[in-house]
């Protein structure tokens, strides 16, 4: 039997579609306001610095005490220097010219090819690479930076080439060898996680840039072959995929880290245990507060802590495509899409090794792992996104006419640019070169010009007027030759 509903029911019900339409109502009007882009990569970045700081600072405090310090916030305040510079960072990517970016970019490559030449001269080897400066208690990882400014130049390449790039030559070089030979200085330290982070800068340059799928099912063939070789050619890297294969082989040596993650995360729960209360950081879970992170979020903040850093880089994957679609110049929409691509796609990397579906590789959680370097060139990339997002067309026209704005007068931002393409060169007409005084004209060419000028005469006679007594003198002339008139032409 169906259940009547009665009228009251009925009335809740009418009043609950209309109140879930006014919501999406809502929100369909706040996402089509011009600065929603903007704001929308203000707030995810908000929430990921204020998630990774109070994060770095549960995780941090039996690490501070084990390195000697008297002071569990040792490690939180090197953080925090770190955000606050970062934050710098990020203000003056806002604040930036997007067409200086691009003009400084192929300088900037190159600078970041040095510096990677000069730490595996130099550098500082720590966990067993050397890919450090260290410079008193300030340490700095010159690939962050080189990811970034292949980033930048490789948009900048493939956008120049735009019209030749059906070819694979014109595709492929100079982005592709520039690329292998970053990839090859970075192992030389080696930094796998590094590696891969490039890897996946270069797929998605490639990607947005239109390559066929071919192109992508070779390149997977051939990563998977490297894979194997690197894999065989160090003991640490083959530890790594038996590990990842069957992490129950030894689970107090080579599998431990995989195996005290997966428990911190199944400790956690639904709720979790609570802020600093979560056991993994006692020792039993390595590099906690860096590449593992996210185990910690689930142990203490549980699932539900989980879910909330799936959806911020759920939620930034949206922006960042969102920004990337809703512009017109294509350096800022390549730029912005590989940006998104490099920052989630990093961050899936992590979480996945994390909960065991990929083998470690040491790559940190963006915005929430403690770092230096990798926080800081991070909050740059933000910086880049939200003025790629005050670049929107609809934000460009709403700025220069309403002005900046509540953030941007308290940030104090320019006005954006408006986007003037590149004007279409017209084919020169081909211009006869001038004749060398002495050498006279061939013969043919010769003949043609005779010919031209014969019938331009021709021309000009037929157009001209013959006056009455010229055409009488002419028709007497040819009667007294014996010749029939022009009247009579075929009566004999």
């Amino acid at each position: 039997m169906t259940a009547t509903l009665t009228p009251e029911d009925r009335k809740r019900a009418r009043a609950d579609r209309r109140k879930r339409t006014s919501l999406f109502t809502l929100l369909t009007a706040w996402l089509g306001r011009p600065l929603a882009s903007f704001h929308l990569v203000l707030a995810v970045f908000g929430l990921l610095t204020v998630l990774g700081l109070v994060m770095v600072l549960s995780a941090s405090s039996v690490v501070s005490l084990d390195s000697g310090s008297s002071s569990v916030y040792t490690v939180f305040k090197k953080q925090l220097l770190f955000v606050v510079i970062g934050a710098v960072a990020f203000w003056i990517a806002v604040r930036m010219p997007l067409r200086l970016m691009r003009q400084f970019a192929a300088p900037a490559l190159a600078v970041c090819f040095g510096l990677l030449v000069l730490v595996l001269l130099v550098g500082k080897t720590i966990n067993g690479t050397t890919s450090w400066f260290v410079v008193g208690p300030v340490s700095f990882q010159p690939i962050e930076v080189a990811k970034l400014a292949l980033v930048l130049w490789g948009a900048h390449v493939m956008v120049q080439k735009k019209a030749l790039l059906h070819q694979y030559r014109h595709l492929l070089v100079p982005l592709v060898p520039v690329a292998l030979l970053m990839f090859a200085l970075v192992m030389m330290q080696p930094d796998l996680g590094g590696t891969v982070t490039l890897i996946v800068v270069l797929f998605a340059l490639l990607w947005f840039a239109g390559a066929p799928m071919r192109l992508f099912g070779a390149a997977t063939i051939g990563g998977v072959a490297g894979v194997v070789v690197l894999s065989l050619n160090e003991a640490y890297r083959l530890d790594r995929v038996l590990t990842f294969l069957n992490p129950d082989a030894d689970p107090t040596g080579k599998g431990h880290q995989a195996l005290q993650a997966k428990y911190a995360l199944a400790d956690g729960g639904l709720f979790g245990k609570g802020l600093g209360q979560g056991q993994s950081k006692w020792e039993y879970l390595p590099n906690v507060h860096n590449d593992f992170i996210f185990a910690l979020i689930g142990e203490e903040l549980g699932f539900l802590g989980c879910a909330l850093v799936l959806g911020l880089f759920a939620m930034l994957a949206v922006v960042g495509l969102r920004i990337a679609a809703r512009n017109i110049d294509p350096w800022i929409r390549m730029v912005a899409a590989t940006l998104t691509v490099w920052l989630v796609g990093q961050a899936a990397i992590n979480i996945a090794y994390v909960v065991g579906l990929l083998p470690v590789t040491g790559i940190t959680l963006p915005m929430i792992s403690a770092g230096g370097s990798s926080i800081v060139v991070t909050m740059f990339v933000f910086g880049i996104l939200a003025n790629c997002a005050r670049h929107e067309p609809e934000s460009v026209a709403a700025l220069r006419s309403q002005g900046p704005g509540r953030f941007g007068r308290l940030m104090k931002l320019p006005a954006p640019d408006v986007y003037n393409p590149p004007q279409k060169r017209k084919p020169a007409r081909p211009s006869t070169p001038p004749r060398a005084a002495g050498r006279r004209e061939p013969a043919s060419r010769r003949a043609g010009t005779a010919e031209r000028q014969l019938h331009e005469r021709r021309r000009t006679r037929r157009s001209v007027p013959v006056p009455e007594h010229r055409r009488e003198h002419r028709r007497s002339a040819r009667g007294r030759a014996g010749h029939p008139r022009a009247d009579e032409g075929g009566r004999h």
